[in-house]
């Protein structure tokens, strides 16, 4: 059975075990929220040396790191690099994007060496074996979708929601389609005069799923990719059909999470993220960003972060981290460091807005350890140990910074203020 079909069944797996322990919460309330269908715990049966995550409104916000190989740039080696770094700095799971090389050898490297779930876009391998969108089929769509999941691939990413009546709803968008799949799939359906292969092999596709309890993430082919698209007929109508696709997967036993925009304005993050809850019946919403500005080239990172916070407040459970690279250029491995970091800190800020049991009790553990400069346990305490060691440099035994130096550092005249006042 599948983690979806054992929880309504009352039956706790090994992998919900695991991971209602490391989210610090009661095991029957993760099984409840998986068999509502309100979290999801992607678990390929392939995939050895997983250490599973729960994903859901009910748990703290999860965030995945994108990595990958392109045609133009990277190696197995490289992209191995930015996997390490991500499990050290505390990645959820991981998305292998990759569209050059042997891309069945780099993804079976990145599943067997990672704990994290690993997801993929099995659109883009069909891409290259037929050497474009005009010679795709469904028989070839499937073939992959299956070979991906029995090699382990813990969640997909699958655009099943773009159908060919929403193609006349892009004309006049400033940026058009900018999703990598949705671009292929609309031009898939413009030639054939046909509609959206992963739509019409829906029920096959959730077979496969089920049989290696692979959990679908379906794509949003038609995220805004600038604020002037943003809420637009075309990203809502996919949304419509995204809830219905919703419907069909549980009904199969598959679990599913739904992807958002994209780039969405401020003032609009929250009733994006309301409006995927109500439409896709409480499934998990994972979001790219959004960004909330379009001129942040170099900086995406925190324009992503600014919104992500907003979105994990609102609901969202799994935030997609974006690197100052997006929109520029292949992500390197200082760019993948601030990319990761900047989610965390977006995850994190939203788990203590929402209350969360727990989230701020590292906050106060820092506080109190910079209260008394311990150094150590500041640099133990914090998202990137590493960086800050480095930026403290050799001076851990000084009871102040080099911002403020010994007489001007308001601590340590705080301190003192205080054992004159016990006197």
């Amino acid at each position: 059975m599948t983690q979806l079909e054992s929880a309504r069944k009352g039956a706790l797996t090994p992998e919900l075990v695991k991971a209602a322990a490391r989210e610090g919460a009661e095991a029957g309330l993760l099984l409840k929220e998986v068999a509502a269908g309100r979290a999801v715990v992607p678990a390929n049966l392939n995939h050895k040396g997983l250490f599973p995550a729960a994903i859901g409104k009910a748990f703290n916000c999860k965030i995945n790191v994108n990595l990958g190989t392109s045609g133009t740039g990277s190696g197995l080696r490289q992209e191995l690099r930015k996997l390490a770094l991500a499990a050290e700095l505390g990645a959820d799971a991981v998305m292998d994007l990759s569209t050059g090389g042997d891309l069945p050898k780099i993804r079976k490297e990145i599943i067997k060496r990672s704990p994290m779930p690993v997801g993929t876009v099995p659109l883009y391998e069909a891409l290259k074996r037929a050497g474009g969108a005009k010679k795709i089929t469904a028989a070839l769509l499937l073939e992959v979708i299956e070979e991906q999941a029995e090699a382990g691939v813990d969640f997909m990413t699958v655009h099943a929601g773009l159908l060919r009546r929403h193609l006349p709803l892009i004309k006049g968008r400033t940026t058009g389609i900018v999703s990598r799949g949705g671009a292929a799939l609309a031009r898939l359906m413009e030639l054939n005069r046909a509609e959206n292969p992963l739509y019409e092999r829906f029920d096959d596709i959730c077979a496969i799923f089920r049989k290696y309890d692979v959990t679908f993430s379906l794509g949003d082919a038609l995220r805004p990719g600038s604020l002037a698209d943003a809420c637009d007929a075309a990203q809502f109508a996919e949304l419509d059909a995204l809830g219905g696709l919703v419907k069909r997967a549980r009904a199969a036993g598959v679990q599913v999470m739904v992807e958002g925009p994209g780039h969405v304005p401020l003032d609009k993050v929250f009733m994006n993220v309301e409006r995927a809850e109500k439409v896709c019946n409480g499934a998990p919403f994972y979001v790219l960003g959004p960004l909330v500005t379009d001129i942040a080239a170099g900086y995406d990172h925190i324009n992503s972060a600014i919104g992500g916070a907003l979105a994990a407040w609102a609901g969202a459970a799994f935030l997609c981290y974006v690197t100052p690279k997006e929109h520029l250029g292949l992500p390197e491995l200082e760019d993948v460091r601030q990319g990761i970091i900047a989610s965390k800190i977006a995850a994190h800020a939203a788990d203590i807005a929402r209350g969360r049991p727990g989230a701020a009790e590292r906050d106060h553990r820092m506080s109190r350890a910079r209260y008394a400069f311990d150094w150590e346990r500041q640099f133990a305490l914090s998202l990137d140990p590493r960086r800050a060691r480095c930026y403290r440099g050799d001076g851990q035994k000084k009871k102040f910074c080099n911002m403020c130096g010994p007489e001007f550092c308001s601590m340590r005249q705080s301190r003192k203020l205080g054992r004159q006042a016990a006197a």
